[in-house]
């Protein structure tokens, strides 16, 4: 019977992988962390050393209060900036006292203090420019969430973690990176536990608007529990987590950039929880925008990573795809076909 099982299992997945590819684009079409139209520009005028593209691209999402934008654009520059600092470095001596080269800073900082061995002292020399960041625009929530990241990095208490919250949604309710940022700080792998970092993301996805992404929440919650060494969560809860990802995912387009990441998080949890049909169809959603979040957690080669595992997905569906429909008629062909 294991024989049986195995071949039957092998002629599925003969028959059906390669159909399974449509809607998916080819692997060389598939790109990790695409910018979008703005970014795109500025991280290229930076790429030859103009800095100006980019301080106006940050000047515009502050002034007109778009602080998810402002987050993803200044985390992607500040990335840049990590392997190539000599436009940024022209920044700052040009603008010291720029909010927005500020806000940079202290992102660069605290990245590459989260980077060193060393990252309890670096992240608290990097303290004094989380408020000059923070006091440069006091409407803006970003170097809230930055201050999150750190806090985590700093063991601070949670007496501090709330006191940074209280700033963070003082200024944006809805702010998707704080949350998230606030999210790791609770969840068992640092400061919390399961329980606790489950109550936060659907507490938070329960109070969100239409369409926000916080609704994504308590997928990430799963996937920190997925991640863990331990837990004894039930099984429903993460399913439940998944269909409120699965919901919020079918409310864009397809192929929008914009969701990506949450897609992509998605599907890794859908994976662990092997449900196959539903990791394949936000594969097709995806598209060709592959984010390096969650497949650098499993591979310092997120792209293959990825790539990799969105083939894997098609043999599982393929192997559960019955050769030949009620009718007694071959999958894809004519009765009684082969």
């Amino acid at each position: 019977m294991p024989l049986l099982r195995a071949l039957i299992r092998t002629a599925r997945m003969v028959r059906h992988t390669p159909r399974l590819a449509a809607g998916l684009p080819p692997d060389d079409e598939v790109l990790l962390d695409v910018p979008d139209d703005r970014l795109g520009p500025a991280l290229v005028a930076a790429g030859r050393g103009d800095h100006g593209p980019a301080a106006k691209l940050l000047a515009t999402t502050r002034e007109a209060a778009e602080w998810e934008n402002r987050d993803r654009y200044a985390t992607r520059l500040a990335a840049f900036a990590r392997s190539r600092a000599e436009w940024f470095d022209d920044w700052l001596s040009t603008a010291p006292h720029d909010p927005d080269a500020l806000l940079l800073k202290a992102e660069l900082a605290v990245v590459r203090g989260w980077e060193s061995p060393a990252r309890a002292d670096l992240l608290r020399e990097a303290s004094p420019l989380l408020t000059a960041a923070a006091e440069a625009d006091p409407r803006d929530p970003v170097p809230w969430r930055i201050a999150l990241d750190h806090a985590r990095g700093t063991h601070a208490s949670h007496t501090e973690f709330e006191e940074l919250w209280a700033q963070a949604v003082r200024r944006s309710s809805y702010h998707y990176g704080c949350h998230a940022s606030a999210l790791m700080y609770l969840s068992a792998n640092w400061y919390g536990s399961h329980t606790e970092c489950f109550a936060f993301a659907e507490r938070a996805a329960a109070d969100a608007l239409p369409g926000s992404l916080i609704q994504a929440l308590p997928v990430r919650a799963a996937f920190a529990y997925l991640t863990s060494a331990a837990g004894n969560l039930p099984r429903e809860r993460l399913d439940k987590a998944a269909d409120l990802a699965i919901a919020l995912s079918g409310e864009y387009a397809a192929c929008d950039p914009w969701p990506a990441e949450v897609r992509n998080l998605l599907t890794h949890v859908l994976i662990r929880l092997e449900r196959w049909h539903d990791a394949l169809d936000q594969l097709r959603l995806i598209g060709p925008y592959a984010t390096s979040f969650p497949w650098d957690r499993l591979s310092d080669d997120p792209l293959g990573q990825f790539l990799e595992l969105r083939d894997g997905v098609r043999i599982e569906v393929a192997a559960r795809t019955p050769l030949r429909d009620r009718r007694g008629r071959a999958d894809g062909g004519s009765p009684g076909g082969r």
